[in-house]
C-alpha cells in the first residue's frame, strides 16, 4: 500500500488537532435521538436521498466504559426522507440541540449565535437552536496553544498569538461548507442507570462552534443543528469520552426503516450475540471492510482485483449509517443490476429523478427478487433482502424503485468508492468495536431491546427502542438533501488523523 492512502469523505483543510477532554461521566448514557425527516404524511424526492448521501458520509459518536442509549426516531427509507437525529444537551444551563448523527465522520459541531448565515427555521418539526458561549457559565474556548491544538504538532503552532483560537473548517462534496471554532463545555447525557431507565449525568467535551456555513447546510428546509460524528479520529465525542475512561470504544445502532426510530447504543452490548465479526482494514479514517465475494440468489458476481476502490491490494468496503442508499463501483454495478432483474426480464423499467431505476410491480418483491449476500473476512455475512433494497414510491400504488447506485464518487487516485447505507444496515443490530478494530451485525427486530453491560458495577440493563420524531411531532417538508462527502488525508504512519486545524481571530 502506498506511504499515504487518500480516501474520500472527508474533511478538506490542514490539520485538526483533536485531544480529548476529561469527562465527568459513568454508568451507561443515553442521548435523545430524533429522526431528521421522519414524520406523518411527510414526503420527500428520491433526489433528496442521493443529496443527503453526501453529506451524511460525515459523521458519528461512540464510547463506553459504560453504556449509552441514544433515542432514535426517524426512517430511514428512502420514500420517506429518513435521517437520524439526537437531541443533546449543551452548556450550563443546557440547551436542547438536534444534531445528526452519523458513523462517517467525527466532529460534534453546533450552529453558533454569531454565525452570519446559518439556518433559522426548518421543515422538520423542531426549533433551531443557537449555542451561545456567553450564555453558559461552563463555556470556555480553545486557544492555538492548547494542547488541543500543539499535540500533533509537537509543539507550539506557527503564527500562533495570545487568545487565538483554534479553528475548524470542513467542505463537503456539493461545496457546502461550515467553517468557526473550537469551545469546551458541559454535555448533557441520558445514563442508563437501569432497565429502560436513565438519569441525567454531565461530561465536558470539546466542539465545533459553527460561525459560518455555505451551500445546503445554509439554506436547506432540512437543517438542525448541527452535526454529531461517530467517526474514530481523537475529535469525536466517543473517543474523548473514552480517553477519559469513562466509556468504551464501543457503540451500536439498530436503524427501523418500517416504523421508523430503533436504537443507538454505547458500551458492550451483551444480547443479541453477533456471531460474527470481521476485521476493520487499518489506517482509515472510515469503518472499512474487505469484501471477499458478492452472491445474487446464490450466484457470484465476479469482480477484478481491488474493484471496490480506495485501496491497492484489498476489496474495501465502507460502512456508513450515515448513507441512505447503498453506491457500487460502476464496474461492479452492471453486472450486478443483470443478475438482480435476471428473474424479471419483462420488466418496463423508467427513470424517477433521473437517477432511479423504477418499474411496475404487484406481486411480492421477496417472491420474485434475488437476495444479495455480502461475504466479508472471518465469514461475516450482510444480507440484503428485496424488500430491503426495493422500496415504493407510495404505499398505495405498484411502483417500485432500486436502492442502488452507481457510484460517481472518486479517490484522489482515481479509484470509486463503495459505501452501504441504511438500504442495507437497516433491521440489523450493527456492532463497532473500534477497541478491537472490527464490526459485525445481526438481523434483528429494531423495535425490541437489547441489553449492554456497565462495566463498572457489573450489571446488565435492558435499552429499548424510540421514536423521538415521532414523539416531538410531525417532521414535514419536502427535503433536498444532496450527499456531502468529505476527503481524508491519511498517512499510514499516523495513528490517528485530524480534519484540518487552524485559527480564528476574534
Amino acid at each position: 500500500m502506498a506511504a499515504t492512502a487518500r480516501t474520500i469523505v472527508a474533511l478538506l483543510g490542514g490539520f485538526l488537532v483533536f485531544f480529548a477532554s476529561a469527562v465527568n461521566v459513568s454508568g451507561n448514557m443515553v442521548f435523545p435521538v430524533n429522526h431528521k425527516f421522519k414524520g406523518p404524511g411527510k414526503q420527500v424526492s428520491l433526489g433528496a436521498w442521493k443529496e443527503h448521501d453526501a453529506r451524511r458520509h460525515r459523521r458519528l459518536l461512540a464510547g463506553a466504559d459504560s453504556a449509552v442509549d441514544l433515542q432514535l426516531g426517524g426512517n430511514g427509507h428512502p420514500s420517506e426522507a429518513g435521517l437520524y437525529i439526537a437531541k443533546i444537551g449543551l452548556g450550563s444551563p443546557s440547551k436542547d440541540f438536534h444534531v445528526q448523527v452519523d458513523t462517517g465522520s467525527d466532529v460534534l459541531w453546533v450552529n453558533c449565535a454569531e454565525c452570519s448565515n446559518c439556518p433559522t427555521k426548518n421543515n422538520l418539526g423542531f426549533k433551531l437552536t443557537m449555542y451561545d458561549a456567553k450564555s453558559s457559565s461552563t463555556s470556555s474556548k480553545v486557544t492555538c496553544d492548547q494542547e488541543f491544538c500543539t499535540s500533533s504538532f509537537n509543539g507550539k503552532l506557527p503564527d500562533c498569538k495570545a487568545d487565538m483560537l483554534c479553528n475548524y473548517s470542513i467542505s463537503y462534496g456539493d461545496g457546502s461548507t461550515t467553517s468557526g471554532y473550537y469551545v469546551k463545555d458541559n454535555i448533557q447525557l441520558d445514563k442508563v442507570n437501569g432497565n429502560h431507565q436513565t438519569t441525567s449525568t454531565y461530561g465536558t467535551v470539546v466542539f465545533g462552534c459553527g460561525a459560518k456555513q455555505s451551500g445546503n447546510l445554509g439554506k436547506s428546509p432540512g437543517a438542525v443543528d448541527g452535526i454529531l460524528g461517530f467517526g474514530q479520529a481523537n475529535a469525536s465525542v466517543i473517543s474523548q469520552l473514552s480517553s477519559s475512561g469513562k466509556v468504551k470504544k464501543q457503540f451500536a445502532h439498530c436503524l427501523d426503516n418500517v416504523k421508523g426510530g430503533g436504537i443507538w447504543a454505547i458500551g458492550e452490548v451483551v444480547e443479541p450475540k453477533v456471531k460474527n465479526t470481521t476485521p476493520l482494514i487499518p489506517n482509515l479514517p472510515h469503518y472499512t471492510v474487505t469484501v471477499k465475494s458478492v452472491e445474487v440468489g446464490g450466484d457470484v458476481v465476479d469482480f477484478p482485483t481491488d474493484l471496490f476502490g480506495l485501496f491497492e491490494d484489498r476489496n474495501g468496503v465502507v460502512i456508513d449509517s450515515g448513507t441512505t442508499l447503498a453506491y457500487l463501483s460502476p464496474e461492479f454495478y452492471e453486472p450486478f443490476m443483470k443478475k438482480i432483474y435476471a428473474r424479471q426480464s419483462g420488466l418496463k423499467k423508467h427513470t424517477v429523478d433521473e437517477q432511479f431505476t423504477c418499474f411496475e410491480y404487484s406481486r411480492n418483491v421477496d417472491d420474485g427478487f434475488p437476495v444479495v449476500k455480502f461475504n466479508f473476512k472471518n465469514s461475516a455475512v450482510l444480507t440484503a433482502y428485496p424488500h430491503d433494497y426495493l422500496f415504493q414510491l407510495k404505499a398505495s400504488d405498484d411502483v417500485w424503485c432500486s436502492g442502488w447506485q452507481t457510484n460517481s464518487m472518486k479517490s484522489k487516485d482515481g479509484k470509486s468508492m463503495t459505501i452501504l447505507g441504511d438500504l442495507v444496515l437497516s433491521n440489523k443490530l450493527v456492532l463497532y468495536d473500534i477497541e478491537n478494530q472490527a464490526i459485525g451485525w445481526t438481523d434483528y427486530n429494531c423495535t425490541s431491546s437489547i441489553k449492554l453491560k456497565d462495566e463498572k458495577s457489573g450489571q446488565v440493563y435492558s435499552v429499548g427502542a424510540h421514536n423521538l420524531s415521532s414523539a416531538s411531532g410531525p417532521m414535514i417538508g419536502r427535503i433536498q438533501c444532496m450527499p456531502l462527502i468529505r476527503t481524508y488525508d491519511w498517512d499510514e504512519q499516523q495513528s490517528a488523523y485530524y480534519p484540518g486545524i487552524g485559527f480564528y481571530s476574534i
